[in-house]
């Protein structure tokens, strides 16, 4: 089924009406019909050509936590030249795979806006088809362009070494990173921004369908609502409560801001 960083994010924010969304992506001319779907439902997208399109197979175990990855396509990187005419007050570079977004291309988007990370790409590496974690080649140069990351638990660990939150987000912090965002799955999640730790916390779903999309759904949420106006905690909330909404359907995000809303109003909120 379709998926990535691009679908989950596209049609989460979709059903937002007062942002300007656009999407990049990189796909292969057999997926060309996904870009269409999207389109079709008002996402504005800019397809690049690319000979293959990123094929992932996941995993589950019981814990939705715990998920098992294997890579069976690749496409090809994003370059500089071809992101020129792509003007935005927040790039969100949704990485799949190490090599997606060079460190050119982060320089030459940061000079233009803020940038946006989700680490997990740039922690994988293929090797015949399996995913294997690897360290940010350039993380040392690339996170001084960096105003959001993302980072669960076991990729902050891989990133700085240290396995406290606190410690992790800090260090990252202290690497250029303005807003560290630290999610912890069924724990709720970490956000910090050199001054203040926000504890955020996670919104109990009714039932646990589909966890795939979820750190994508997170991240959309709370730079939708940041570049909205929004603090850091009520992003961060809302952010949390959309990847509670998102968790309890199969597919991408479908609600809209009432639901989320709701979610946060009743919720059992777990820590």
């Amino acid at each position: 089924m379709p998926g990535g960083t691009a679908f989950y994010c596209s049609h989460a924010i979709r059903h937002f009406n007062d942002i300007d969304y656009a999407l990049v992506t990189a796909v292969g001319a057999t997926e060309m019909k996904v870009v269409e779907q999207l389109r079709e439902v008002g996402i504005n997208v800019t397809a690049l050509p690319s000979k293959h399109s990123v094929y992932f197979e996941n995993i589950y175990g019981a814990n939705p936590d715990d998920r098992t990855q294997r890579v069976l396509a690749k496409a090809d990187p994003f370059t500089a030249s071809q992101l020129k005419e792509i003007d935005a007050q927040i790039y969100h570079l949704g990485s799949l795979l190490a090599d997606d977004f060079s460190l050119e291309v982060i320089k030459t988007l940061s000079q233009k806006g803020l940038i946006a990370v989700d680490s997990q790409g740039y922690l994988r590496k293929v090797r015949d088809t399996h995913v294997y974690p690897v360290d940010w080649t350039d993380k040392r140069e690339a996170l001084q362009y960096i105003h959001f990351l993302k980072v669960n638990e076991h990729e902050m660990e891989v990133l700085t070494g240290l396995s406290d939150p606190h410690e992790a987000a800090r260090q990252l912090y202290k690497w250029g990173v303005k807003e560290v965002l630290v999610t912890l799955g069924s724990m709720g999640s970490l956000i910090f921004n050199g001054k203040e730790f926000y504890r955020i916390p996670a919104y109990k779903p009714k039932e646990v369908v589909d966890a795939t999309g979820c750190g994508d759904t997170y991240t959309i949420g709370y730079l939708y609502q940041r570049v909205s106006g929004a603090g850091i905690e009520e992003a961060g909330r809302f952010a949390a409560a959309m990847s509670t909404l998102k968790i309890e359907k199969s597919g991408p995000f479908s609600g809209d801001k009432e639901d989320v809303i709701e979610c946060i109003r009743t919720a059992e909120q777990m820590f």
